[in-house]
């Protein structure tokens, strides 16, 4: 299916992404506690909704 070459890209590949998404983020945390302060709220009320609608369609099947 792969060869180990490229098994060994992409472990590498997605430690370097990793790395570079967690730096960037450690970067910007102070601008996102200014610009995304009560985001959370939305999250909450996003994964409300979709439980809504999974116990609705699960009461009624």
């Amino acid at each position: 299916m792969f060869s180990k070459g490229q098994w060994v890209f992409g472990i590498l590949f997605a430690i370097a992404f990793i790395i570079a998404i967690f730096y960037t983020y450690r970067k910007d945390l102070k601008l996102h506690k200014k610009y995304y302060k009560g985001s959370v709220w939305i999250l909450v009320a996003f994964i409300s909704f979709i439980l809504f609608i999974v116990s609705i369609k699960w009461l009624f099947s």
